[in-house]
């Protein structure tokens, strides 16, 4: 088969990593990258670190509102397709770029593959959630990493080319983990010491783009009187500084790291205070008590296992379970055994798409 994968942003790089590994045993893989994250922190270093192939085609569309954004990919991507006559177009996740190769595929009548479907955090003003319901009610075969993600589908009358496969973010930890702690110099480079820190990201349009959420979530970073540190996304840095917050001593600033760098600081916090899907699942892989600062989550497994809880924008519930929130129970394998990525392989061999 002839297979177009279209990837453009951060999350996207760590899940094709191993797909595509298993796909090119087997198949021709034509890579497209929108370009939607582009700077190298956010980007280059993940192709590199992860041995991801170099893109066939990078439309480098950069950032911009939703719809000039997604506009502009759906042009470039559809043009990509004319010529490139794929026997499918596979798409991750929930973000514009996966919007954008979904809708150039199903104009084209070309069979979509959807990794990472049936997700749903039932909150349809988060242009996540918009992009992932529409992706799978146009995909072909949606590919689930979870159980409650197929039951999801069920819920709205999904169920012909739906699959389980587990998760292709726990193959991605699995697999570079231990090169993490080979290679990753980050703790010595930070001076910091295992469980010695708090691990924030915050980068979700729901917080940035709103001074009441950020200053509350912040504010309880100041408070807290733990070290946090805190790779901060462009756009977070931006909206921190028009709104003029201040950021107390006990926090340490960084630019985004790799993905190698991520993974050591992760299994070395204490606890991770996020609004990353990813940064939520891979804490939990890690047996990491992760803190999700929005008003709900697409990966209810993780709460229901008692390894995340979701504080919202709430300084009270931030504080308390920065301070106090010790899961002790165990974390059953919701998300498979680690080899989701050949099993979508093998399903995409198996299967007429």
């Amino acid at each position: 088969m002839r297979i177009v994968t279209i990837i453009g942003a951060r999350p996207q790089f760590i899940k094709a990593a191993p797909v595509s590994r298993a796909i090119r045993r087997r198949n021709e893989e034509i890579l497209v990258h929108t370009g939607q994250h582009y700077d190298e922190n956010m980007s280059e270093i993940f192709f590199r670190e992860l041995d991801i192939p170099i893109p066939d085609y990078n439309l480098a569309i950069g950032s911009g509102s939703h719809g000039w954004q997604t506009g502009h990919m759906l042009i470039a991507i559809e043009d990509i397709l004319l010529k490139a006559k794929p026997d499918a177009v596979l798409v991750y996740g929930d973000t514009n770029s996966t919007l954008a190769g979904a809708l150039a595929a199903g104009k084209l009548l070309i069979p979509l593959v959807h990794v990472e479907a049936g997700l749903r955090s039932f909150n349809k003003a988060m242009p996540e959630e918009q992009n992932r319901i529409l992706t799978d009610h146009v995909s072909d075969m949606l590919l689930c990493p979870t159980q409650t993600a197929v039951n999801n589908l069920a819920e709205e009358g999904i169920r012909r080319g739906v699959y389980n496969t587990g998760d292709v973010m726990y193959d991605a930890v699995l697999y570079n983990k231990d090169i993490a702690r080979a290679k990753s110099d980050v703790l010595d480079r930070l001076n910091l010491r295992p469980a010695g820190y708090i691990l924030a990201t915050v980068h979700r349009a729901e917080n940035t783009d709103n001074k009441e959420r950020l200053s509350a979530i912040i504010e309880a970073f100041n408070r807290c009187g733990e070290r946090i540190v805190f790779p901060v996304h462009p756009r977070t840095l931006k909206y921190i500084s028009e709104y003029g917050l201040t950021l107390a001593d006990n926090i340490m600033v960084i630019e985004p790291v790799g993905y190698l760098d991520m993974l050591m600081l992760e299994s070395n916090a204490a606890k991770i205070v996020t609004d990353s899907g990813g940064v939520q699942k891979e804490a939990y892989f890690l047996g990491i008590p992760c803190i999700t600062v929005r008003e709900q989550t697409e990966w209810v497994e993780t709460v229901e296992a008692g390894w995340n809880i979701i504080a919202d924008s709430d300084q009270k519930i931030i504080l308390n379970a920065i301070m106090n929130f010790n899961p002790g129970s165990d974390r059953p394998p919701y998300f498979g055994d680690g080899h989701a990525a050949q099993k979508i392989a093998e399903i995409l061999d198996r299967v007429a798409v």
